[in-house]
């Protein structure tokens, strides 16, 4: 019977077998001594030349060779002791030694010592590089994760239920996996990008709290924070729930817990203007959608460090530099940044380039007093009200943003996170979260001159129909509607967006106007939604859920920077899995049996 490494410390004077990987070897003339692997830890196996069969077997055996071990444990002598290991104090006299398999020269690194393979090859060997002990931990931590989500859920009387796999296509914001049907030939399947619309369907049936661990599927470019393809989510729903702060007040103490529990880290809430959206009975401030952007320039912000944008375009309403002449300007005041380097002053003015900016205006506070290009074209009053203001102080740099609102905040807000990052002042011992709530149920679309969607259409409107004709009655313009809101909500962690959810529109009136608005008839809305539409005629609840995304909340809680390191067997940058070679070609009869032809790219 095998014994793990972890176990052996319990078995001293006895005999066991253990079963592992050979980490390293040492032949000492007239002793070998194999440092053997299994998934628990290391164990040092000592053969002597008395015992023929099992010394020469040792001295043939590799790196990652697979063998089983029998033998007596025992203490090893003092001098021996290896502090570096759980297992130090004790060793394993081999009686017999069996070779269970032989391994090749290894192409990766699978110990966490030593140079660290680059990523395409780990990829590329994923199962050689989830040998290491740091992924062995990890794959084990994310089972207890998994495991402490669901007791959570069961204590909290929902019920797990799956949904299909194969399904329809919604406009979920980004791009659907589509899978072509052999049985009708013409017609796809998609991959779902979320279950949103059948859980929403088990509302309409009767179940009261939903909830499964779903894999989601999105064909979006992969990022640090983003795993191409596929993804889990937390995903639950409650019927008869017509406000987002139930559904709040459910799933709040979770996020609490996983902080806590799961990593070292403090849970803390360190922006000043965020505390004063702290609910009475939430430790979680719930930060209104456009107080998060005029705040922080973005609805994802990190309340681990302040550095809030300062509107100051009451300062400059008068002013006679060209510049300031604009519908809004803000400023964001950097500790210490009186010490960037002109070089690095040009890096931030061109990465605000990039965003759009004409140029990054600045003053520094320096021992000698402001400094600054534009200082001649200030009078003093504005100076004096932009120290006091922003209230900067000697080592201190003040950067400016001058345009629409929109992009002010868009521009001082991705700078807000670029000097976050320049001076460390995110602090990966800490985690901050914020509910952003009141989103704009629809936005402009600038490129196409046009309202959309802001999200999704299976939100509920703010104050519902009354509201929407509240809105229709002021004027003939489309873009009225931009003052509506949805009852949705995001729960952002350490300015990662970590997850959506929102009040869910459950009347088929409702359901039509939303669409109707933006021009789209009801016929659309029926061929597009009939199954929904259908079930919300014969007595739908109201009903309201979120899903929380379960690898960037793990992510954030083991301090790694790329989503990938979180993942069993990740896809790279690029959306290729290495290991398995996909996505890759199909033979020319199994496309003829989908109906399906490949048309060549134009040279």
């Amino acid at each position: 019977m095998r014994t793990l490494a972890n176990e052996l410390e319990n078995f001293l004077s006895k005999t066991v077998t253990v079963e592992g990987w050979v980490n390293s070897r040492r032949d000492h003339g007239g002793l070998i001594f194999i440092d053997l692997r299994d998934h628990t830890g290391i164990i040092q196996l000592v053969i002597t030349p008395e015992n023929e069969t099992a010394f020469k077997l040792a001295e043939s055996v590799r790196d990652e060779y697979v063998l089983k071990a029998t033998g007596k444990m025992r203490e090893r002598e003092p001098d021996l002791i290896n502090p570096h290991i759980p297992t130090g104090k004790i060793e394993l006299v081999v009686d017999s030694l069996e070779l269970l398999n032989k391994s090749e020269p290894l192409p990766v690194n699978t110990h966490d010592d030593g140079e660290k393979s680059s990523e395409e090859m780990r990829l590329k060997y994923r199962y050689l590089d989830l040998r290491r002990p740091s992924m062995q931990n990890l794959l084990l931590r994310r089972s207890e994760y998994y495991r402490y989500i669901r007791n959570f859920m069961y204590e909290h009387d929902f019920t797990e239920i799956t949904t299909p796999i194969l399904a329809n296509s919604s406009p979920e914001g980004a791009r659907d996996f589509l899978v072509p049907s052999r049985l009708h030939p013409g017609k796809f399947y998609a991959l779902p990008q979320a279950p949103q619309q059948f859980k929403q369907l088990l509302m309409v049936g009767g179940v009261d709290k939903y909830f499964q661990i779903a894999p989601c599927f999105r064909d979006e470019d992969p990022r640090a924070d983003r795993l191409y393809g596929d993804f889990y989510q937390l995903d639950m729903e409650m019927a008869f729930v017509d406000d987002g702060e139930t559904v709040r007040a459910e799933i709040e103490p979770l996020f609490i817990e996983l902080a806590t529990k799961f990593s070292n880290k403090k849970l803390v809430l360190n922006s000043e203007p965020a505390k004063e959206y702290l609910g009475k009975n939430n430790k979680i401030p719930k930060l209104p959608y456009d107080f998060a952007l005029d705040t922080y320039g973005t609805d994802k912000p990190d309340l681990r460090y302040g550095m809030e944008l300062i509107n100051l375009t009451d300062v400059f309403k008068d002013t006679e530099f060209k510049v300031f002449k604009t519908e809004c300007v803000k400023a964001l005041c950097v500790k210490g940044a009186a010490s960037l380097t002109r070089r690095e002053i040009d890096d931030f003015t061109e990465r605000a380039r990039k965003l759009g900016a004409g140029g990054l205006a600045y003053i520094l506070y320096t021992e000698e007093g402001a400094k600054s290009p534009i200082l001649k074209f200030m009078t003093e009053d504005e100076i004096k009200n932009v120290q006091k203001l922003t209230s900067a102080s000697t080592g201190d740099a003040v950067f400016f943003g001058a345009d629409t609102r929109v992009k002010v905040n868009k521009v001082l807000g991705e700078l807000r996170i670029a000097f976050a990052d320049h001076f460390k002042l995110k602090n990966p011992d800490e985690v901050s979260y914020a509910w952003i709530v009141d989103f704009p149920f629809y936005e402009w679309d600038g490129k196409n001159n046009k309202l959309d969607f802001g999200h999704n259409p299976f939100s509920m409107p703010k104050g519902g129909l009354k509201a929407i004709e509240e809105i229709s009655n002021k004027d003939s313009s489309q873009q009225r509607f931009l003052e509506l809101k949805a009852d949705q909500f995001d729960m952002v962690m350490n300015g990662f967006e970590v997850c959506s959810g929102a009040v869910r529109n459950y009347s088929p009136e409702i359901m039509y106007k939303v669409f109707n608005i933006l021009g789209y008839n009801n016929e659309y809305v029926e061929s597009r939604f009939g199954g929904m539409l259908n079930a919300f005629k014969f007595g739908a609840p109201p009903h309201a859920g979120c899903a929380p995304g379960l690898d960037r909340i793990f992510m954030v809680l083991e301090s790694v920077d790329n989503i990938r390191d979180i993942v069993a067997f990740p896809k790279n940058g690029s959306g290729v899995d290495l290991m398995m070679d996909s996505p890759s070609l199909v033979d020319d009869a199994q496309l003829d049996e989908l109906s399906l032809a490949v048309v060549p790219e134009e040279d």
